[in-house]
């Protein structure tokens, strides 16, 4: 989901007992003391949060929620590099992406996590490889990976975000431009503890999947309008199903997005020296400004794109494909302005973890997507 570019921790002292990296919440584990970690491995990222219950006198600014951050790990790794080509994940992928997830490992011993869970998204949805791979990781990490489906993911994304929602608006899109998918998400809000997803629809066209189908990360103009298109045709049964636009025109839908991508846009919109989460997340941009951004970067070269401090090599070559697929959300539904989300999956994971019952969300319908060819260079 989100990247989180923080590393640090703080000294705070650790539970005294442990249940293993691989262990998973039971009743009654948010007692005081108690530390969680939630791992979120996409295409693209590997992540992990490590937690603790919040009690209740922690500034709003230091929580996430019900519960404060005591360490962090994010690490590039590109898992699902070339996998929608080969179908496979690549021996050099799942090394790499097993490197990372030693070091969340260590970070939860050292931590004492007593409960946690670690999920895998698209890239392990698609490979036919994938139980080689998950047996790879428990034997090699000692950690248990469990694959998710599409409507699942959207759906912790959405629990992760809740907290930047605005409650007294009545319908909430939510959207999260991954590596290997974006999510769209149709939620209609009956309380501040209760959210119904009225539709959950799963696109398989992320930045990573994107980037490779069309030969790489300098989208030439018509390739990077066909992407934008080719998004928008496939958004548009969900559009027709919901009537999203109706409601919008009411001024009563309002619009999240967590994603690499958009938090990226809102880092460069500031001018940001150094990506800054504090300044990024919950931040609201007009389209206007979001499409300027988007379109300053499609003037500039790979290298120009990396030179930018919010961006750097690793991304500069999947900054276009993000862009691409958010101009056809923002162009299918035009509510005028974004909510930035530097949070999302994780976040969901440790709200299931740490106060399940703290937030109620109703499941919707999952709508299926027509076959997807992918896209050619123009």
């Amino acid at each position: 989901m989100t990247d989180d570019r923080r590393s640090g921790s703080d000294s705070a002292p650790t539970a005294a007992s442990s249940n293993g990296a691989g262990g998973h919440a039971a009743n009654g584990y948010a007692a005081n003391g108690n530390v969680f970690a939630a791992i979120d491995l996409g295409t693209n990222n590997c992540r992990m949060l490590v937690a603790r219950p919040n009690a209740g006198d922690q500034p709003r600014s230091e929580t996430r929620s019900d519960f404060r951050v005591i360490d962090s790990f994010s690490r590039i790794t590109r898992l699902g590099e070339g996998v929608s080509g080969s179908g496979r994940l690549s021996d050099d992928a799942m090394d790499r992406t097993i490197d990372a997830l030693k070091c969340c490992a260590e970070k939860m011993e050292r931590r004492r996590v007593n409960a946690s869970r670690q999920v895998a998204t698209e890239a392990c949805r698609r490979a036919v490889n994938c139980s080689e791979f998950l047996d790879r990781v428990t034997r090699e990490t000692g950690l248990s990976l469990e694959i998710i489906s599409a409507h699942e993911e959207a759906t912790l994304a959405l629990k992760g975000c809740a907290a930047l929602l605005d409650f007294n608006m009545p319908y909430a899109l939510i959207f999260d431009i991954g590596g290997g998918s974006t999510e769209v998400l149709f939620v209609k809000i009956e309380g501040a503890r209760n959210l119904a997803v009225q539709g959950c629809i799963s696109l398989p066209m992320g930045v990573v999947t994107v980037a490779e189908d069309c030969g790489g990360g300098d989208l030439c103009g018509r390739t990077y309008q066909a992407v934008s298109e080719r998004v928008q045709k496939l958004l548009e049964p969900f559009e027709a199903a919901h009537g999203i636009r109706d409601k919008i025109s009411a001024g009563v839908t309002q619009m999240i997005g967590t994603s690499g991508t958009v938090t990226t846009l809102g880092g460069l919109h500031l001018g940001l020296e150094r990506y800054d989460r504090a300044a990024v997340d919950g931040l609201t941009l007009e389209f206007e400004a979001l499409h300027a951004t988007s379109q300053g970067l499609c003037g500039k070269t790979l290298q120009q794109r990396a030179a930018e401090p919010c961006i750097g090599w690793q991304r500069a070559d999947l900054m276009l494909a993000g862009c691409a697929i958010l101009e056809a959300i923002c162009r299918m539904w035009p509510v005028g302005r974004l909510k930035i989300a530097d949070r999302g999956l994780r976040e969901g994971l440790l709200m299931d973890l740490i106060h399940p019952a703290n937030l109620k969300v109703e499941p919707g319908r999952m709508h299926a997507v027509p076959a997807y060819a992918p896209l050619s260079p123009l």
